[in-house]
């Protein structure tokens, strides 16, 4: 018997050229996908802790008991696994939240007229799918299982992509700030910003591998030419990512060049002012020593011409300094 949870978390659309029909109150006999004739079937379930659930789903319908061992394994990695009549997908899709970055895995079962979609949190992205499936838009309800898995991978890649592209735009935001104000918040938030780049970046290189392993797959009535575009769409993703990564490396390095660069500035300042008074100090230093017997204490312009070398020694060593385009 089914729970009740598993039903409540669970929907079914199955649909042709001619109808269609989207069902939530489900039961057992809505779960026999066999009964619905020349039709596609879309199982969806929010929840993966529902093995013996699906022990009574893959049982209604003769799949191959192997998938029972493969649902009940909690390695949550990418993987294709071929039987002989179901194919198992497993996805770790990220999911995006405002500036939120959040993982979810997902298992897709697909038989000749069926896929059995089970995601790990409640909500996706799919209901623009849904709705064209509902208004006969576009050529969804011509086409098989295999047409909708496209539908359903394409609308996780346009999801990394509208993210990609807001993280884009504020870190673009961000760099501009941090080259005019080159404040420790801004790199931060750079910094910040490289690690949102470089999470869409990774989950786009392994749902490109699962799409090049779909591309590759020899499966009855099953068309995989769908999968080349899908492959060209995050191949570009990961392009533009790995060169929005590059360019704000770039620009990363470029404040810090900038900031080494007034350091050294204030430094060349704080030194050419050191190098004027060191003499001078010198100078006064000698003659403020406790000796009763200093020979040029007893000149009688020796007050004026020590001023005087001490001038001398500031103007020749600024004349030095301009000549050699120091300031």
């Amino acid at each position: 018997m089914l729970t009740s949870a598993f039903l409540e978390s669970s929907s079914l659309i199955h649909y042709d050229m001619q109808r269609e029909s989207h069902i939530t109150n489900l039961t057992i006999g809505h779960l026999k996908f066999n009964s619905y004739k020349d039709q596609v079937v879309w199982l969806n379930t929010y929840s993966l802790d529902c093995f013996e659930d699906s022990r009574v789903v893959v049982q209604e319908n003769r799949l191959d008991e192997f998938l029972l061992k493969l649902l009940n394994n909690d390695d949550h990695t990418n993987k294709l696994i071929q039987l002989d009549r179901e194919i198992l997908l497993t996805l770790n899709i990220l999911l995006t939240d405002g500036n939120e970055l959040s993982a979810e895995h997902m298992r897709f079962i697909i038989g000749g007229q069926f896929i059995w979609s089970q995601q790990e949190k409640h909500g996706d992205y799919f209901d623009w799918i849904r709705e064209r499936i509902r208004n006969n838009m576009g050529i969804i309800r011509k086409r098989g299982v295999d047409y909708l898995l496209f539908l359903i991978l394409e609308s996780i890649i346009d999801n990394y992509s509208t993210a990609f592209a807001n993280f884009n735009v504020k870190s673009i935001e961000e760099s501009a700030k941090s080259i005019h104000d080159p404040s420790p918040d801004h790199i931060v938030k750079i910094e910040q910003q490289k690690q949102s780049l470089n999470t869409i970046r990774r989950y786009s290189m392994a749902l490109r591998d699962a799409i090049i392993k779909l591309e590759k797959l020899d499966f009855e009535d099953f068309q995989t030419h769908y999968f080349s575009e899908l492959k060209e769409q995050v191949v570009t993703l990961i392009l533009d990512t790995e060169f929005e990564l590059a360019e704000l490396e770039s620009k990363m390095n470029f404040v810090f060049s900038m900031q080494s660069h007034r350091l050294n500035e204030v430094m060349k300042t704080l030194t050419i002012f050191s190098v004027i008074f060191i003499p001078l100090s010198f100078l006064a230093g000698l003659y403020g020593m406790n000796f009763k017997y200093i020979p040029e204490l007893q000149i009688e312009y020796g007050y004026f011409c020590l001023l005087g070398l001490m001038i001398l020694i500031t103007c020749c060593s600024i004349w030095y300094f301009k000549r050699k385009g120091w300031f």
